[in-house]
C-alpha cells in the first residue's frame, strides 16, 4: 500500500486579486451568472486558458499535422457550442469567459424554463428538480451539449411546473405596461401649454 495521493488544484487565481477593477468585473459576474464563490470563475477562467493554449499550440505545429489535430479541437467545442463547425483556431483565441459561462446548465436551464433568477435556476438543479433526458442533473456548473440542450426539463413532480410561465412581454411586467398606458392618456387629456397661454391672452384683451 503506497502512500496516499494529494489531489491537485484544477484552476489558478489571479496573480493580484485584490486589484479594485478586477473585483468589480469578478462581482458583476458572478452577479450576472449567478455563481456561488469566485472559485467558479476561476476554475472557469483557467479552462479557458487550456483551451487557448491548445489553439496556440496548433498554430505553431507544420501544416500537414495541423490539418489532421485541428478538427480533433473543433468538434469538440463544437459539441458543447462554443464555436461553430466552419470557425477557424483565430475564434477560439477570441473567447471570453462569458462565452463558457453561457453553457452551464445553470445558464441555459434559467433562459429555457424561465427561472427569475440564476440563483433560483442554481436552487431548483441543487434539488433535483432539472432533468437532461431521463437523468437528474444536480450539478450547476454542468456544460451542457448541444445536443442535449433541447431535452433539459423539469421533473414531473416539481413545484416549478405550477410557478414557471413564459413572460407576457418581453418590453416589461405588466405593471409597468399598466403605468405606461395610463401615462398615454394623461398626456393626451392635457392640453398643450402654449394654447392655454394663448387662451388667457385672448381673454384679456377682451
Amino acid at each position: 500500500m503506497g502512500d496516499p495521493k494529494t489531489s491537485r488544484r484544477v484552476w489558478q487565481k489571479p496573480k493580484r486579486p485584490l486589484n479594485y477593477d478586477l473585483m468589480m468585473d469578478e462581482l458583476k459576474t458572478l452577479g450576472t451568472f449567478g455563481l456561488k464563490t469566485k472559485r467558479e470563475l476561476w476554475k472557469t477562467q483557467t479552462e479557458l486558458s487550456r483551451v487557448r493554449l491548445q489553439a496556440r499550440s496548433l498554430l505553431a505545429l507544420r501544416q500537414d499535422e495541423r490539418e489532421r489535430k485541428e478538427p480533433i479541437l473543433m468538434q469538440s467545442l463544437s459539441k458543447i457550442g462554443l464555436v461553430n463547425e466552419d470557425s477557424t483556431l483565430d475564434d477560439v483565441l477570441n473567447l471570453q469567459v462569458t462565452d463558457l459561462l453561457s453553457r452551464r446548465l445553470q445558464t441555459i436551464a434559467q433562459r429555457k424554463l424561465y427561472f427569475k433568477t440564476p440563483y433560483q435556476a442554481r436552487q431548483a438543479i441543487v434539488h433535483g428538480h432539472i432533468m437532461i433526458g431521463d437523468s437528474v442533473v444536480t450539478i450547476p456548473s454542468y456544460i451542457v451539449k448541444t445536443e442535449e440542450e433541447a431535452k433539459i426539463h423539469l421533473i414531473p413532480e416539481s413545484r416549478f411546473n405550477e410557478t414557471l410561465s413564459k413572460p407576457e412581454s418581453d418590453l416589461g411586467s405588466p405593471e409597468t405596461e399598466n403605468l405606461e398606458s395610463e401615462t398615454g392618456v394623461q398626456s393626451e387629456n392635457e392640453e398643450p401649454p402654449v394654447k392655454q397661454d394663448a387662451e388667457k391672452v385672448s381673454t384679456v384683451q377682451s
